[in-house]
């Protein structure tokens, strides 16, 4: 079983379960870390007193170059340093979420390493937790029906650097379904600012698949969540599935459980979820076999993401696909106005 040299370019929070998972992990070798920041180094020095050290990403490839590369800064930088990193004789890269901070860079990411066929992992902690796993896994045995609708509230985050992971979570429990259309709503009076991207101070997402499954997702500082910071809310034909994501438990109203039963799923795998995404890395240049599952459903969450702002700031619906979308000319319709009479529109009664 190979051992491969490893370095991480980011030492903030993402950088840091990289770091740990390399270095707990027998299929790496921990060689390099680099970040701006010299107090983040020093901190690194300190837990790993064997790994180099670099302020810049260009130095740590010149220096010290790794057989897998964690990029794992702002998302505004992904695709400059992924594209440095690919110059490199790579047999592996990971990539933080969002992949990038438009769908176009997070497109060209992947569409650059899978030219350069190598494997790609792009970490999801929530989806990769045991109890993730079970409910999935109820939901695709139809415990609660045919899913019609995923709710989420939470609390204190944003669209982009937590929705993010909840729309890939919904596009997960609906495999092989493709977007229809989104629509977002953004609060923006707090100017509030979240990992190098400006977000919205409270928002709502609204997703439908073509086959009709919706998406319902509210985001923000103020965003009321009872008891809990994230909630996830299943609701199918034949019944409900709550998820509070800082419990390892749930709960499942079915006609199995008419009382609404709470299941208790303790964590079985004692890797950390990085820690199982960088030895799933490992198995696939093994193997020389790469699974792009998950970076291509990264990068469908990602342009619906985009899509939601992209209606608030235009105030139209997103129809997919997003790549080929164009924005309408922007209008002076006002709904909840009184109608003047004249200027075009059309009569909503003569719809038929």
């Amino acid at each position: 079983m190979r051992t491969y040299s490893a370095s991480v370019v980011g030492c903030g929070n993402g950088g840091g379960l990289s770091l740990a998972a390399y270095s707990d992990s027998d299929r790496f070798e921990l060689t390099a870390a680099c970040d701006l920041d010299a107090d983040a180094l020093a901190r690194i020095t300190k837990l790993y007193p064997n790994v180099r050290t670099f302020q810049s990403h260009t130095a740590m490839f010149a220096e010290s170059p790794a057989e897998v590369v964690s990029v794992s800064t702002f998302p505004p930088s992904h695709a400059p340093i992924t594209f440095e990193a690919l110059k490199l004789p790579l047999s592996g890269i990971l990539v933080e979420k969002p992949l990038g901070d438009t769908a176009d860079a997070g497109r060209r990411i992947i569409g650059a390493v899978k030219e350069r066929s190598i494997p790609m992992v792009v970490p999801h902690s929530w989806l990769e937790r045991d109890i993730s796993q079970e409910i999935k896994r109820r939901l695709f045995e139809g415990e609660i029906g045919d899913l019609r609708l995923m709710e989420v509230q939470c609390r204190e985050w944003d669209i982009m650097n937590a929705g993010i992971h909840w729309v890939h979570f919904f596009l997960s429990v609906i495999p092989s379904q493709s977007v229809r259309r989104v629509m977002g709503s953004t609060d923006t009076t707090t100017r509030t600012f979240r990992d190098g991207l400006q977000v919205e101070t409270m928002g709502v997402t609204y997703v439908q698949m073509e086959s009709g499954v919706r998406l319902v997702m509210q985001t923000g500082d103020d965003t009321e969540v009872e008891n809990a910071q994230t909630l996830f809310r299943f609701y199918g034909s034949a019944g409900t599935l709550e998820w509070n994501l800082q419990e390892s438990s749930f709960t499942i109203l079915n006609a199995a459980h008419p009382r609404k039963a709470v299941v208790n799923d303790p964590e079985h795998d004692l890797r950390s979820p990085h820690r199982r995404y960088v030895d799933h890395l490992a198995d696939q240049m093994d193997k020389h076999e790469f699974d792009y599952e998950i970076p291509d459903l990264s990068l469908t969450a990602l342009e619906i993401c985009e899509a939601a702002y992209v209606s608030a700031l235009h105030r139209c619906r997103v129809d997919f696909p997003f790549e080929t979308f164009e924005a309408p000319p922007a209008n002076d319709w006002l709904p909840g106005s009184p109608y003047s009479g004249s200027g075009g529109g059309r009569d909503g009664r003569a719809l038929r």
